[in-house]
């Protein structure tokens, strides 16, 4: 497996502080921690499934309760 950004350090053809920038980068890089796509797409799934009842983008909203519907008007006549 290749580094790009190794590959870049390693050419020697770099300034100091374009590879005091790739050290940083590698150093953030270093403390994340990956998970499998696999893992976070069941994970994803498991939370939608989950809690969707509850979502009023599927559920919908009750009329009662829709801050959105127009406003009724009174008039008089």
């Amino acid at each position: 497996m290749s580094c790009p950004t190794l590959q870049f350090v390693i050419s020697g053809s770099s300034s100091v502080p374009a590879v005091k920038k790739v050290v940083r980068q590698l150093r953030l890089e270093a403390w994340l921690n990956y998970v499998k796509v696999s893992q976070v797409a069941s994970d994803w799934q498991q939370f939608c499934l989950q809690n969707g009842q509850h979502d009023p983008v599927l559920t919908g909203l009750s009329s009662g309760t829709n801050p959105f519907r127009p406003q009724k008007v009174c008039s008089f006549l």
